[in-house]
């Protein structure tokens, strides 16, 4: 089976921040970055909305000319602890999502649902509940491109800008990447674009019409890349980077494609959060001492159970005795989950390394 990788895209997403907080700027032309002063400014624009964009606008441009062709936007600087505010709050509704998460700077994450999506279908259908998640809980959009490569899903979460799905899969995959510009490509810039542009070299679909063995002969190993790369056989994995540094605890979430009673399924969830987090553990040389359960019904009802040891452990059976003692409190309530997810705190490391104490790996919840 391919496997299934998303890539989450927040849509504009300094100068979303500023119009959440801003209701009033919505529809207008928003631009972040440096200070204009009327056309004068020295610096750049960091993002705008797609309303400045209709005027020309984009990332990277000189303030002073962003000014001159909008000079009836509104120009605001970024407001950076607002933006890892935001930020934290859309990581950690697409953590939960997947066992592999690679978070990418502050607006772009990439998910690896290979074992979580059935199909594509499946993938779409996780997709839009992911869309519709972050759109309600945090009040920003984002775009996802689903693919069966890296690459390839962030070319997908850059093709229905802004608040969209793009699904590229074996059989489509030329289709949708032939009358894209090179440029998206990623790591094709402007310089490189030039070069390739000489060779009549426009769109994608003018590499996908050449064979591997003359794309290396014409641009050696750039030729075996980019055909690799366009024909989804790159092998690039999502590493995990669901732990961030200086955390004091270590947890996991998982929501359910349907809201469930099986005590089966829930089982196995709980089984596969438990193994995940130890996996870490055991890697980190980290021990706990504090194990929560938290479990949210249908309609959001959400609760937190927790048993604290006497001495720091980590054990992955009796962990998993600890957390079904704490779950058959809910399970005699006989309602449906939507989520579930393990909580493991007052962390203790267990031998001292050349590496960084323990605040060094993980971060605060």
């Amino acid at each position: 089976m391919d496997r299934i990788i998303f890539h989450v895209d927040l849509d504009c997403f300094f100068a979303a921040v500023e119009i959440l907080d801003h209701p009033e700027y919505k529809g207008f032309p928003v631009i972040t970055g440096a200070d204009p002063k009327k056309g004068k400014g020295r610096g750049v624009v960091t993002t705008c909305s797609y309303e400045a964009r209709e005027f020309g606008l984009h990332s990277g441009m000189p303030i002073s000319k962003a000014y001159h062709l909008c000079p009836h936007g509104i120009y605001v600087k970024s407001n950076f602890g607002r933006i890892r505010e935001i930020s934290s709050q859309v990581m950690k509704i697409l953590d939960k999502y997947s066992p592999v998460f690679q978070q990418v700077g502050s607006d772009e994450a990439y998910l690896d649902m290979s074992e979580i999506a059935i199909d594509m279908n499946h993938a779409n259908e996780i997709a839009k509940k992911i869309k519709d998640e972050v759109q309600s809980e945090v009040g920003i959009t984002c775009s996802i491109g689903v693919a069966f490569t890296k690459s390839l899903a962030k070319i997908g979460s850059d093709c229905n800008k802004p608040n969209g799905i793009t699904i590229i899969n074996p059989d489509n995959y030329k289709t949708i990447l032939s009358p894209l510009k090179i440029t998206r490509i990623p790591g094709i810039g402007k310089k490189s674009k030039i070069y390739y542009e000489k060779h009549g070299f426009q769109l994608i679909g003018d590499f996908l019409k050449i064979p591997k063995h003359k794309m290396i002969a014409k641009f050696g190993d750039r030729g075996r890349w980019i055909y690799n790369l366009i024909n989804g056989l790159e092998e690039r994995k999502v590493h995990d980077s669901s732990y961030f540094y200086h955390r004091k605890s270590i947890s996991k979430e998982r929501t359910f494609y349907e809201d469930t009673d099986d005590y089966q399924e829930i089982l196995s969830k709980i089984t596969d959060l438990n193994d995940k987090i130890h996996d870490i553990l055991e890697k980190k040389g980290i021990l706990y001492r504090t194990i929560s359960l938290k479990i949210r019904f249908k309609g959001y009802e959400t609760y937190l159970r927790s048993k604290s040891f006497t001495s720091a452990i980590r054990n992955k059976q009796k962990a998993l005795e600890v957390v079904l003692d704490l779950y058959q409190e809910f399970f005699k309530k006989k309602k449906k989950i939507r989520l579930i997810g393990l909580k493991f705190s007052n962390l203790k490391e267990t031998v001292k390394t050349n590496q960084k104490k323990i605040l060094d790996y993980v971060k605060n919840v």
